[in-house]
């Protein structure tokens, strides 16, 4: 290791100053934040092979605090990561354990320290910042490879960086696709025989592929029939009850007057299970706006279409929304959103239709599965998804739910046995629920 890395591994207590001292004269005179333990290796013993992992100084700070930690000692660390970020330290680098800095705070169980803390607000700053960069273009993994991201350090959660040495600092971006929805972050892990790459064709993330690929409902699942990929999953049955009851808050004008009539929409249908709850409430109107022909043929079968109170929008939510905000007609106490292979930008889009369509005391809910696969993503987006909707004049609460243990690979069992990749990992689940702001 270098001189810079067994800095940030702590050889010494306490931790005073010095090391604040120390790191900025090492970062000062040029070496990168993002420097690997692996480069310095690779330099100092002339390979000249491209390292395959990524230890920061960061990681490194990460795994090696002390449990100890003085009060003195936290707040000169928080310090060192606090200048770490200033000279552009990845946030989402994964190391050689497939661990982004914060995910070995989490591990350790000191992801309450302010450490933490920063490495989401960074998250939060690096998807402000490449939007900017982007001109709002959302698709920064697949539309920014031009842009010289040396200048924003890691400057996005879907990516995962590799430096070279100090002398020659060459970026390696590797798409990790958070997730809106129900996806998972695409890593860098071993495939089994069977398992195909998540293309970028792939029905978990192209939403014209997924339209086109077979479905099929197994037991307590939706999967695509080949490639087995959860669409949708009983065990979400508790956090689709939150949604409901979140939906219905929206029928209250003020407290004790019940509007006169309560209309639903619920886009994605999946499973049917947030609709059969909506519908044995009997709102005046329950709209379910649904694009997949499998998935509309169940519909069918199971007697949607005669239900009277039930109208079926057959396409894809940005048509169908389009025609109901041009037309006038019906406006929504709740708006629930669940759909598979989309991604966080067309959240976004969708917001505009929210604030149109929505009832001034309306609620507007979500699945959040955004970045569900990783926590420290997860976070990130929570706090993105505030200040999102705050932009659009929503106020967006969150409560924090235990999910099912059967999520969580326990025993080598898990509810994703005979799924091909999860779209879950976290061990709790934040229920949004947001209103328009009273002015």
């Amino acid at each position: 290791m270098s001189d810079l890395h067994d800095l940030c591994s702590f050889g010494s207590r306490p931790v005073t100053d010095a090391y604040v001292a120390q790191l900025s004269y090492y970062l000062k005179s040029g070496i990168p934040s993002t420097y690997t333990v692996e480069e310095a290796y690779n330099y100092t013993h002339d390979i000249t092979e491209e390292a395959s992992t990524n230890t920061t100084p960061l990681h490194l700070i990460c795994t090696n605090l002390p449990e100890d930690l003085t009060e003195d000692e936290v707040a000169v660390c928080n310090h060192m990561v606090q200048i770490l970020f200033e000279y552009g330290a990845g946030w989402s680098l994964i190391d050689a354990n497939n661990e982004t800095p914060g995910c070995i705070l989490i591990r350790r169980k000191m992801n309450h320290l302010p450490i933490y803390k920063q490495i989401v607000e960074a998250g939060v700053r690096a998807e402000l910042l490449l939007r900017k960069v982007g001109e709002f273009d959302m698709e920064v993994i697949e539309d920014t490879d031009d842009l010289n991201h040396d200048q924003f350090g890691d400057a996005v959660p879907d990516l995962v960086e590799t430096e070279g040495t100090p002398e020659d600092v060459q970026k390696k971006e590797v798409a990790n696709n958070t997730s809106t929805e129900k996806e998972s972050e695409a890593e860098e892990q071993p495939k089994a025989e069977n398992e195909v790459d998540d293309a970028p064709d792939a029905p978990s993330q192209n939403q014209e592929s997924y339209l086109s690929t077979k479905l099929e409902y197994v037991d307590n699942a939706l999967v695509t029939k080949d490639r087995k990929d959860g669409v949708m999953m009983a065990w979400e049955t508790d956090l689709m009850r939150l949604g409901c009851d979140s939906l219905f808050k929206g029928a209250e004008i003020e407290q004790g007057e019940i509007d006169s009539e309560v209309n639903i929409l619920n886009i994605g249908f999946g499973m049917g299970i947030i609709d059969t709850m909506i519908n044995e409430l009997k709102p005046t109107k329950h709209y379910i706006c649904e694009a997949h022909p499998d998935v509309l043929a169940k519909l069918k079968k199971d007697g949607w279409y005669e239900k009277p109170n039930v109208v079926i929008l057959e396409g894809r939510w940005q048509e169908q929304l389009d025609e109901l905000l041009s037309s006038g007609d019906v406006y929504f106490n709740g708006i629930y959103y669940d759909t598979f292979s989309e991604h966080y930008h067309d959240m976004l889009d969708l917001f505009d239709y929210v604030v149109g369509l929505l009832k001034p005391h309306g609620v507007f809910s979500f699945f959040n599965g955004l970045g569900a696969d990783r926590q420290v993503i997860y976070e990130v987006y929570k706090e993105l998804v505030e200040i999102d909707l705050a932009n659009y004049g929503l106020k967006c609460t969150f409560k924090s739910i235990e999910v099912p243990a059967s999520t969580l690979k326990e025993n080598n069992k898990s509810v994703w046995d005979d799924v091909k990749r999860s779209y879950w990992s976290c061990p709790v689940y934040y229920h949004p629920e947001a209103r328009f702001i009273d002015i």
